[in-house]
Parts: C-alpha cells; sequence; structure tokens
C-alpha cells in the first residue's frame, strides 16, 4: 500500500506518467533507472508516481515507499531504514540482521569503527538480493529532508542500477535547497537519471480534474474560485472537497457552479482550508492528531497511545474519523499524514511552549515503552530543553547506542547537558567522559584530545581516567602529535591505580607511539613486551593482541619477518573468530599478509587475504574482513591489475581508512591513489594517473602512516617524469623514497632496482650505488633470504653490467612467482646480455618480457624496454604486429570478470558471488560494472543471455 491516495483525476502529467511507466516495465526487463520527479509542495509527486506503481500492481515489482521528513533528517540512514522495512521484529532474517546489529554494535576501543559506513553496505546487499528475487522499485519521497547517509545510500543504489532490476524514483522540493541534495541531483543527472519537473496545471488540465471529480464541467463561479488554488493539485482538492462539504450541509452545486454566497463561504487560503476539514472531525480527534503530528510523518498508533495514555482501542474510533477525513492514510502497520503539509500544519498550529513540554513528555513515554534510543533522541532534540536529571542521566546511559548510530546527535546531546544544565562534578565527569569517547569516536580527534583533559580533571574512577589519558593520546597521535601523546600516556602509567587490563593497553599504545616519535625500536619492543605480560596476566585478549601487533610491527620493520609472522599469528589465535574487535582481527590480516609477500609466500599471502573475508563474510557487515588496500597492493605484485583496480574502486574516495592504531588517517588514501596512479602510468592511461597523482599529492602529510604510504606515490610520479623524456628528474622524484627515518616501515627494495636503472641511465653512479647500498642493507636485515635479497642481486647485477646475479634473481622470481618483478629483472638481463654481446639470449629474454608487460597491459613498459635493447642492435625480429587486448567481448574479460559473468549467468546476487569468490560486496560491482561494459549490454539478463548465447556457440562449435 502506497502512503499517499490516489487522486480520482490525474490530469496533465500523462508525458510524465508515461516516462515512469516505461521505466517500471524495463526493470522487468532487468535494466535499471533513476528518475528524479521534482516540483513545489502539493504540486503531485507523490500522486504521479503512485498512479505509474498502480497501473502494475499485480505484477512481479516489489515496491517500497520511504518518506522523509523535518524531525528525522539529522539521523543516518532513518528514512532508509524505514523504506527498507528494517525491523528487528521482521519476518525476513536479511533485515532483522541489520536491525540487531544496528542496536547491538558498540564501539570499542578502536575507534575507528564505522557504524553507519557498515549498515550501508549491509543495506546496498540488502537491495542488491532483493533484486535478484524480484524487479524492485523504491520511492524515497520529500528526499529534501533526507538524512545525509540516507542520501549517500541512494547514490551509491543509483550506480547500481545499471547492474540491477532496481528502480530509483525521489520526489523532492526544489527547497530548501541543500548542497548535498543538490550534488546528488548533479550527480544523477550526469550518469543519465530522469528529471521530470511537475509544474502548475493549466487551467484546461483544472477543468478535466473538477469535471472528472464533480461529474460536471465548472462553471464560471466556480471556475473563478478555483483559480485561488493557482494550478495546485493539493490546494485544488481541498478547495473541491470544501465545495462538496458545503453541498453536503445544503448549498446547491448546479450545474457545475457555485452560487456567490457559497463562493464566499469556501477557504480562501490552504490553512483555511485544512481548518476547514479539520473542523468535520470531533475536537478530541484533532487534538489527537496534533500529538500525532509530534511523532512525525508516520507514527505507530501504539506509541500514539503511550503519549497519550490510552489504549489503541481508545483511539479506533477518532483515527477511522481521520481516515475518512482524508487527513490519515494506513502504511503497513503504521499511520500516516495524507501529505507533509498536513502534517506540519498540525504541528504549527501546537504552541512553541506547549510542544516542547509534549516532546519532552514523549521522549520520557517511549523511553519507557523500550524504543530505540534514536526516536528517543528525536524527541529530546525537538523539545530543547536540555537539563533536567531524567534527561541527563538517559543521555548518558544512551551515549553509548547513539554514537554508533548517530555520533553527531550524541555529541549535540551530552554537549547540551554540559551547558545548559549545571550538574555537579560527578555528573560532569560522567557527561564529559561519554563526550570524549563519543569525539573519539566521530573523529574529531582535536575536541576529542580537548574534552579527555578535562575529564581527567573531573574523572575519579581510576578507569574513567585511564581511559581518557588513552583517548587523549590517540586523538593527540592522530594529529602528529606523538611527543605530546608519549607524554602522557607515560604520566597515566605513573598512577598506581591504573586498572590492569588499562594498563596492558596503555603500555600497548607507548609501544605503537615510540616508534612512531624517536624510531626507538628497543624501547618499543621492551613496552610491547610489558603490555604483553601485564595483558596475559589479566587474561584480556584484546590487551595481550594489541602488544603482539607492536611486536609484529617493531620486527617488520626490522626486517625479521619470520619472528614477524609468529607474532602476527599468535594475535589471530588469541583474537579467535569471535566478532568481538574485527579491526583489531583485520589489521593483523593485513600484517600478516604483509609478511608474506615479504617472505616470497605469495600461494599463502592469498590464502589469508581469502580466509579474512570468509570471516568477514561470517561475521556480518561489509564482509571485508581485511583492507582492500591490501588486496590491491597484493595483487599489483602479483600481476593481477585489473583486479586491483577492482579492489581499489571499492575503496569509497570520501573514505580515508584505518590504520592498527584505529585512527582515521590519510595514510591508506595516498596508497591507494599511489597504486592506481602507477598501474595506469605503465599502462599510458594519462588521463588516469593525473587525476590520482593530483589528489594523492594534494594530501597533507603529517603522521608516520601517511610518510609509509607514499611509496606508490613516488614511482607513480617517477615513471611519468620518465614518459615525459625526464629520467634525471624522474631519478630525483623516485629517490625521495630513500628518506627512511628510524623506525619506519617502508620498503626500500621494491623500488630500489627502478632506481638503479634510472641513475644509469643519466650516468648517475653515485646515486646507483646509494640506492644498491639501500637495498643491500634491507637484504641482509632479512631473517632469511626474500624479496629483499632478491631486489639487492638485481642491483647489483645492473650496477656492475653482470648477468650472474640477474640470472639468479630471475631463477629465484620464477620459483616463487613474483610475476611483476620476474618480467623487470627479465627486461634488465636482456639488456645486461646485450651489452656483453649476447644478443641471441637478449633477444629470447625480451620476447619473454614483452609477453607478460603485453599480459599486464603494461603500455609503457614495452615501448621502454623494446627501445632500450635497441640501442644495442637488439630486435624481437620479425613477428608480425603485436595483437592488441581485446576491449570488448568475452576475449576483454579477465579471468576474474569471467567467472563473475558466469555467476551472474547463474542468478546469483552480488552478495553471494562475493562470499563464493571471497571478495568485497563492492568489489564484485565493480567487476559486474567492467562485464557489464565489455559486453555492451545493460543488465544483468542480458548477461545471463549473452552467456546463454556463447555457451550455444561453443556447443555447436565443438
Amino acid at each position: 500500500m502506497f502512503p499517499v491516495e490516489l487522486p480520482p483525476v490525474l490530469a496533465g502529467r500523462e508525458k510524465e506518467l508515461s516516462v515512469l511507466r516505461r521505466a517500471v516495465e524495463a526493470t522487468g526487463q532487468g535494466r535499471g533507472a533513476v528518475v528524479w520527479v521534482e516540483g513545489e509542495a502539493g504540486i503531485g509527486k507523490s500522486s504521479l508516481v503512485a498512479a505509474a506503481l498502480d497501473e502494475g500492481r499485480d505484477g512481479p515489482h516489489k515496491v517500497l515507499w520511504g518518506t522523509a521528513d523535518q524531525l528525522s533528517h539529522r539521523f543516518p540512514l532513518r528514512v532508509m531504514l524505514d523504506c527498507l522495512q528494517v525491523r528487528a521484529r521482521s519476518p525476513d532474517p536479511r533485515r532483522a540482521r541489520v536491525a540487531e546489529f544496528l542496536r547491538d554494535r558498540r564501539p570499542g576501543l578502536f575507534a575507528g569503527d564505522d557504524i553507519t559506513y557498515t549498515a550501508t553496505e549491509m543495506l546496498v546487499s540488502l537491495v542488491d538480493e532483493l533484486c535478484t528475487e524480484a524487479p524492485t522499485v523504491l520511492i524515497l519521497d520529500d528526499l529534501q529532508w533526507a538524512d545525509e547517509a540516507s542520501l549517500m545510500l541512494w547514490h551509491r543504489l543509483a550506480l547500481a542500477v545499471d547492474e540491477l532490476p532496481l528502480l530509483l524514483v525521489s520526489a523532492t522540493r526544489p527547497v530548501p535547497a541543500r548542497q548535498d541534495v543538490q550534488t546528488l541531483r548533479a550527480a544523477t543527472l550526469r550518469r543519465g537519471g530522469v528529471l521530470l519537473p511537475l509544474g502548475a496545471l493549466s487551467a484546461e488540465d483544472v477543468r478535466t480534474v473538477v469535471a472528472g471529480t464533480l461529474g460536471v464541467p465548472p462553471g464560471p463561479t466556480l471556475v473563478r474560485l478555483l483559480g485561488r488554488a493557482m494550478g495546485n493539485p493539493l490546494y485544488l482538492r481541498e478547495l473541491l472537497d470544501a465545495v462538496t462539504r458545503e453541498q453536503a450541509v445544503g448549498a446547491a452545486l448546479t450545474g457545475g457552479d457555485i452560487s456567490d454566497d457559497a463562493f464566499d463561504r469556501v477557504p480562501a487560503s490552504f490553512a483555511a482550508a485544512l481548518s476547514d476539514r479539520l473542523s468535520v472531525v470531533s475536537a478530541p480527534t484533532a487534538q489527537m492528531l496534533r500529538t500525532a503530528s509530534l511523532l512525525g510523518g508516520e507514527f505507530a498508533v501504539a506509541d500514539l497511545a503511550a503519549l497519550l495514555r490510552q489504549t489503541a482501542s481508545d483511539l479506533a474510533e477518532g483515527l477511522q474519523d481521520a481516515v475518512a477525513a482524508g487527513l490519515v492514510v494506513g502504511v503497513g502497520d503504521q499511520l500516516a499524514f495524507r501529505h507533509p503539509l498536513i502534517r506540519q500544519a498540525l504541528y504549527d498550529s501546537v504552541p512553541a511552549a506547549l510542544r516542547a513540554a509534549l516532546h519532552c513528555e514523549a521522549a520520557k513515554t517511549l523511553a519507557a515503552a523500550g524504543a530505540e534510543p534514536l526516536r528517543v533522541a528525536q524527541q529530546l532534540l525537538a523539545a530543547g530543553r536540555p537539563g533536567d536529571e531524567w534527561s541527563r542521566s538517559w543521555v548518558v546511559e544512551a551515549a553509548p547506542a547513539l554514537t554508533t548510530r548517530a555520533p553527531d546527535i550524541a555529541i549535540e546531546l551530552l554537549q547540551r547537558e554540559l551547558e545548559a544544565s549545571h550538574p555537579d562534578r560527578a555528573d560532569r565527569a560522567v557527561l564529559t567522559v561519554e563526550l570524549a569517547r563519543v569525539l573519539l569516536g566521530a573523529g574529531r580527534h582535536p575536541e576529542a584530545a580537548d574534552r579527555a583533559r578535562q575529564a581527567l580533571a573531573l574523572a575519579t574512577r581510576p578507569e574513567h581516567r585511564a581511559e581518557m589519558s588513552s583517548i587523549r593520546a590517540r586523538a593527540l597521535f592522530s594529529q602528529g602529535r606523538n611527543e605530546e601523546a608519549v607524554e602522557v600516556v607515560r604520566g597515566a602509567l605513573g598512577s598506581p591505580d591504573v586498572p590492569a587490563v588499562w594498563r596492558a593497553c596503555l603500555l600497548a599504545s607507548l609501544s605503537m607511539f615510540e616508534r612512531a616519535s624517536t624510531g626507538d625500536l628497543e624501547s618499543a619492543d621492551s613496552t610491547a613486551r610489558q603490555a604483553l605480560r601485564v595483558g596475559e596476566e589479566a587474561g584480556d585478549a584484546f590487551a595481550i593482541a594489541y602488544a603482539l601487533t607492536d611486536l609484529w610491527l617493531t620486527h617488520s620493520v626490522r626486517r625479521d619477518h619470520d619472528a614477524a609472522l609468529a607474532y602476527v599469528d599468535r594475535a589471530l589465535t588469541v583474537l579467535g573468530d569471535a566478532p568481538e574487535h574485527s579491526d583489531l582481527r583485520a589489521f593483523a590480516f593485513d600484517g600478516r599478509i604483509f609478511t608474506l609477500q615479504n617472505l616470497d609466500r605469495w600461494p599463502e599471502a592469498e590464502a589469508t587475504l581469502r580466509r579474512a573475508r570468509e570471516l568477514g563474510q561470517r561475521a556480518g557487515g561489509t564482509g571485508q574482513g581485511t583492507s582492500a588496500l591490501t588486496a590491491a597492493v597484493l595483487l599489483y605484485w602479483l600481476g593481477r591489475w585489473d583486479d586491483a583496480l577492482a579492489e581499489l574502486a571499492a575503496v569509497d574516495r570520501d573514505t580515508t581508512g584505518l590504520t592498527y592504531s584505529g585512527l582515521r588517517e590519510r595514510g591508506p588514501a595516498l596508497l591507494r591513489h599511489g597504486v592506481a596512479a602507477l598501474i595506469a602510468a605503465h599502462r599510458c592511461d594519462s588521463g588516469t594517473m593525473t587525476d590520482h597523482l593530483r589528489a594523492g599529492l594534494a594530501l597533507p602529510v603529517r603522521t608516520v602512516a601517511d610518510r609509509e604510504n607514499r611509496d606508490f606515490l613516488f614511482a607513480a610520479r617517477a615513471l611519468a617524469a620518465e614518459q615525459e623524456g625526464e629520467p634525471a628528474r624522474a631519478l630525483a622524484l623516485l629517490s625521495e623514497v630513500l628518506d627512511r627515518r628510524s623506525g619506519e616501515m617502508t620498503l626500500l627494495h621494491q623500488w630500489a632496482p627502478e632506481l638503479v636503472r634510472l641513475a644509469l641511465a643519466v650516468d648517475d653512479q653515485s646515486a646507483a650505488r646509494a640506492a644498491q647500498r639501500a637495498c643491500q642493507a634491507e637484504a641482509a636485515a632479512e631473517s632469511r633470504e626474500g624479496r629483499a635479497t632478491a631486489a639487492a642481486r638485481r642491483c647489483q647485477g645492473l650496477l656492475d653490467g653482470d648477468p650472474a646475479p640477474l640470472h639468479e634473481a630471475v631463477g629465484y622470481y620464477r620459483s616463487v612467482g613474483a610475476p611483476v618483478e620476474l618480467t623487470g629483472t627479465l627486461e634488465d638481463l636482456a639488456a645486461v646480455l646485450a651489452l656483453t654481446g649476447e644478443q641471441t639470449e637478449a633477444r629470447t629474454l625480451l620476447g619473454e618480457a614483452v609477453d607478460r608487460y603485453d599480459a599486464l597491459g603494461a603500455v609503457w613498459d614495452i615501448r621502454r624496454a623494446e627501445g632500450r635493447l635497441r640501442r644495442h642492435g637488439v630486435r624481437r625480429g620479425v613477428r608480425g604486429p603485436r595483437p592488441t587486448r581485446a576491449q570488448v567481448g568475452w576475449e576483454a574479460l579477465t579471468p576474474t570478470e569471467t567467472r563473475v559473468a558466469a555467476l551472474v549467468a547463474q542468478g546469483r546476487s552480488t552478495p553471494d558471488i562475493a562470499r563464493e569468490m571471497y571478495l568485497s560486496r563492492r568489489t564484485v560491482q565493480t567487476h559486474i560494472s567492467h562485464v557489464l561494459g565489455k559486453l555492451g549490454v545493460r543488465s544483468r539478463v542480458e548477461i545471463a543471455r549473452e552467456a546463454l548465447r556463447r555457451e550455444a556457440v561453443s556447443g555447436a562449435g565443438s
């Protein structure tokens, strides 16, 4: 059932109605679309959408309708949760699971766990699964009031309509002109969305509506009366209903016209027309509706009954009268005002002072009834009366739950209680402690550090003082104020009453800060071991694993990868498979993959990625289990560059990601842009390369994580300079990677061979030897020979012009399966062999290198390799033109895309495919987009059709 009544006559909207009906029909053929309906209040947006959908009411389509309102616009995902019918008691386990996640999730010590982001991913997956079951239509009415998170989710869904039988219809007013709504509108139209602007009805359309409603054409006096509506269908209806009521009390409507006396009695404005409509219900019913307006555009009868201290049966007669009067309509298990303007007029009719008191009363009533905290918070915000004992205690108690769903709301309520009331020291301490927690969770680090400092001056409980020291230190650390963070933690540890668990966590944090501030690995190690001992004595899994990941980090920096692997494996064992501390476990999995890469144990690294994602999927939420950036870097070195780009595409451009400290930092964003830019540079995709270089280099570098994640950007920028014919500048740019401070992680050996090659190209022996020495030092530090040792052999062979070390490196890379490094080394070996006169072998190796570069799509590397060898008289021989990589058709699909296409053809949903292939849902969505583009089709249905056609052709050929 739609939350709007169908108009008896819909005139003047034939074109718009046709567009919407065609869009609905297209979903039945597997094609989605986005339609943006726009017009002033009462212009008929909702009626138009309802009329378009009513024609296909008996079809296979699933229709879900959500309406935003002014009361809920600050509550993340509120309107989309309503639209998708996500409730804890939903008979659909998928919906119930999302509701339970939002209800039960609490922020942990690692404050970076973004609940709204995770819930958004879950809702996108839910819509995907709904579309797999049946064509789906989502309507977001009064979008101008929607919360920001719902707008972001709507945008995410709009990006998927090319892949799903999904029709998104948004209905919005042009005012208020919110910037985020305007941005969404522009993005919708830019991607091919359909704009349906609705204007006033013409005089002829008004006559058609009147004739259809009254059964006779309107006379001149009635036409003059209806001119007051100025073509607005809502006001027109109110005037016609007022005329009908006049007729019911004896005023004659003769020949479609009214008397002058009746003309004078009909309301002259919309507000007056609404008052006239209210006059047909009893005074108690009108008052009941005014109370209901406090609950929003839609309301549950049980909530209204609780607020009025009556039973539902007591309200039944009045609500039935309201429905009959056209004031409210039924929407599923709730009631809704027939139009937002009706609700707003009722709400505004309540005096402000009384309205505030009623909102306070509603908050208490809803809280006593066990309503979700967001609904209670909505009433407290609307009341605007902080300071009483009940609201203060409720805000403190509900703050953890509010933090997970709406941190900005939690912050505002806590700040209002602190500023508007005069709590005693104990209450002020509790409020400030909660506020510091929420601010850290929201990533507002300067404010979190300040509030934590205030809380330390107020708090008397040892656990609160320890926690506030931890929050203040982490907030300072996130701003690059490492020395201050160290000082705060050491001061806290000097207190004799710090609880054991907090002492272990503070020590683990101190180890991390020491490494970052001074690079003193011995001190960081000693502190981490102390943290481990205290954590084990306390029996706290988080503290133990935190300390173990510190030890993983310090040993990784030392290049003692065997010991690092042992520490991270112990951390994963301690954490187990339970959903608690999923962020710390994800970091530990990232660390394990990193270490296995450095040990050149590539199959194990891939297996770890799959295991991490399997656990992430089992735990719910996004199903990542590990960073998409970690996966992208792994896939880059494995030569699966298209898959790496798919992982990067799944990383939201506005999401900075997390570091192991749980703090939001720019480091991962630097890495994201760096990997994407480097692949684009290798492929001579100058536009993409430039975009990512510009975005990455614009990011500030303040923290250790920022510095450690810049190397791919350096490499991409250097490659761009080389392509511009400036090898000396390329050398200078890439040499920045050698500026690794004490205690930093950056892997120099990954880039040292390129540095040597560039230095030799410009005859800079000093730079070549500096790069070789840096690589050799890293190799010497390895606990066993691994990637750095192989890279050092490559550097030595280039520097000395000696094929032997390069032969060793080639053999090593072949044995461990490192395709990117193998290909570059084949080119280097071919160049050195050409210099020594062994041109036949050089030509053979050049051919293999070029073939491997071709498989990567590395156009630039092919040009460079051929040019480099040509100077020494080596050409690949007459082999005919090299076949270009297919850009369209099945041959253009990567192996991963081919498998995704096969699963789509089987009717599998995106979440199902993600579980099957151990990918994130967003990565699968990226692959599906690539499949659609390469096959030149518009929907999943067409992918399945193409797959069947290909199978039939293949079968006939065999």
